[in-house]
């Protein structure tokens, strides 16, 4: 954070730069500065929040594809990233437009639920505190594993109750189980009833696709049979909160969907916001299986993800 004296600098040297036109020598002369001066606080500016840059295309009509994805899915809103060809680069720009979202619309009593991984630990990270009252935060899947990988689990909560000042209920338990009464009777403890209880009642579900690849998060964790990955590999197209669907959005394994501890599916249709945040070539065809499944009704997507969606309309004569 930088001190007013400097912040008033920095104003008026992006104020000259960025309004008047003038050079950095120019503004070097007349702030009294040396020109490598002049660039850092300009450099300084961007990162404040000062000077906000962006780059129109009118090629890419965001808003019309907007439009155009919200009526096709009956969506209440989707929201385009314009992003980098890079999938880290492209998780760090919808984390950071999911977290300002979420900020938007929580209010006071509301029930956020949570699945984990890589992109909602992004949106964790973005998150700014908002004064709300009674707020809870609640694990929506299990993240224990039998192997080391992580999931950011704990993180991921921990950075959503700091935010809105609340203790977040976690769901210590595996995603998936051996046998389904392994599951019944973990289901029956009173504590888990309660964690799981408390996330079918969330009206905010926030969840993000996994694609089906053998790096993904969850094909590391040892939950699968080399069947479960047969029929995983030959009829899904993603996961969420770890229940395989394919390209209609229909459950394809249901016997390892009965081993699966956390929200159903079908629970996410409800939600008042159900929150779809994901992109990238390789999380397309979830993307798209979730929507004609009819999970989420908010998706937060990236501009390369939202273009080829609606390339896959139109050749299909569906818009």
């Amino acid at each position: 954070m930088v001190d007013q004296e400097k912040r008033n600098k920095v104003i008026e040297a992006a104020r000259m730069y960025y309004v008047y036109d003038y050079n950095q020598s120019v503004i070097a002369e007349k702030l009294g500065v040396s020109r490598p001066t002049v660039s850092r606080l300009l450099d300084l500016a961007k990162q404040e929040g000062i000077v906000e840059i962006n780059v129109v295309d009118p090629e890419e009509d965001t808003v019309h594809m907007t439009k155009k994805l919200e009526n096709k899915y009956g969506l209440k809103k989707v929201f385009i990233a314009h992003t980098p060809d890079d999938e880290e680069q492209t998780k760090y720009y919808l984390g950071r437009m999911a977290a300002q979202y979420l900020n938007e619309i929580v209010k006071d009593d509301d029930i956020i639920g949570l699945t984990w991984g890589t992109t909602l630990h992004k949106v964790a990270k973005e998150l700014t505190p908002k004064e709300v009252s009674n707020v809870k935060v609640v694990q929506l899947k299990g993240g224990v594993s039998h192997s080391e990988t992580n999931t950011y689990a704990g993180e991921i909560l921990h950075l959503f109750g700091q935010a809105y000042d609340t203790i977040p209920h976690h769901l210590p338990l595996p995603a998936i189980v051996d046998h389904v009464v392994v599951k019944q009777a973990m289901e029956a403890d009173r504590y888990i009833k309660n964690i799981l209880d408390l996330g079918r009642r969330a009206n905010i579900a926030m969840y993000t696709i996994g694609p089906i690849k053998t790096e993904s998060i969850l094909f590391q964790l040892g939950y699968f049979s080399d069947n479960d990955l047969k029929v995983i590999y030959s009829k899904a197209v993603g996961d969420i909160s770890s229940r395989f669907f394919d390209e209609k959005g229909d459950i394809c394994h249901s016997e390892l969907n009965a081993r699966t501890l956390g929200l159903d599916l079908e629970e996410l249709r409800s939600k008042e916001y159900s929150i779809l945040v994901a992109g990238g070539e390789n999380k397309l065809q979830g993307i798209r299986g979730a929507l004609v499944g009819g999970y989420a009704n908010v998706l937060i997507t990236d501009i390369h993800s939202a273009k080829q969606l609606m390339e896959e309309e139109s050749l299909s004569g569906l818009v």
